[in-house]
């Protein structure tokens, strides 16, 4: 088996290790994505719901997702699976997906910390309500702090965006900032190795 597949202990079938998957939940598969994902990505961000925190709610163009998007991702992966993007899959069907990766740094700087590894998500709103966002991410920061060695984890979405707000809060992360950010509040959620720590002896 793969090196750099890490499932929690879970066995992981030949089959899910020909699609690259990255780690287990319970309910929950998260593999790499790859250029078969594109019409899955389009559908996605064709959903004024997903897209309303984040431009408003305009689709993201296919020609965007091709050319620019899509190819980003799939870079993450020729520097291994400790960070990057992973689509969200329950019972073989496409949720969405998760990123774990530093900050890309193509906004404005903000005056917040954003020392550490970002963790978000996307997901499409069949799949809102049911804990998966939580669920995944929380795995991701499991695996973060318990194996890959990061220090920091941080989160980031509009203030009155609650419903990712709760999600922040269910994964152990705890508000440290409030900021502007395109005539916008921004809030920033982060958990330490220490915080972590302490929050599973406790």
């Amino acid at each position: 088996m793969d090196s750099d597949i890490w499932t929690g202990g879970i066995e992981v079938s030949w089959m899910m290790v020909a699609m690259r998957v990255h780690l287990e939940t319970e309910r929950l598969v998260l593999r790499r994505l790859t250029a078969d994902d594109l019409d899955n990505l389009v559908e996605l961000d064709s959903d004024p719901e997903v897209m309303r925190y984040l431009n408003g709610g305009h689709p993201t163009p296919r020609e965007q997702l091709r050319d620019q998007g899509l190819p980003r991702i799939l870079a993450y992966y020729e520097q291994g699976d400790d960070l990057g993007y992973w689509a969200v899959e329950a019972e073989g069907a496409f949720l969405g997906w998760v990123f774990f990766r530093p900050h890309r740094d193509f906004d404005p700087p903000a005056p917040v910390d954003r020392s550490g590894i970002e963790v978000g998500y996307r997901l499409r709103r069949e799949a809102w309500g049911k804990g998966y966002a939580t669920e995944a991410c929380r795995a991701l920061i499991d695996r973060g702090f318990a194996t890959v060695g990061v220090q920091r984890v941080y989160a980031e979405t509009m203030a009155i965006n609650t419903g990712s707000r709760r999600v922040m809060e269910k994964c152990g992360l705890k508000h440290v900032a409030t900021f502007m950010f395109e005539d916008a509040d921004e809030v920033q959620y982060a958990l330490t190795v220490q915080e972590w720590y302490t929050q599973r002896i406790g």
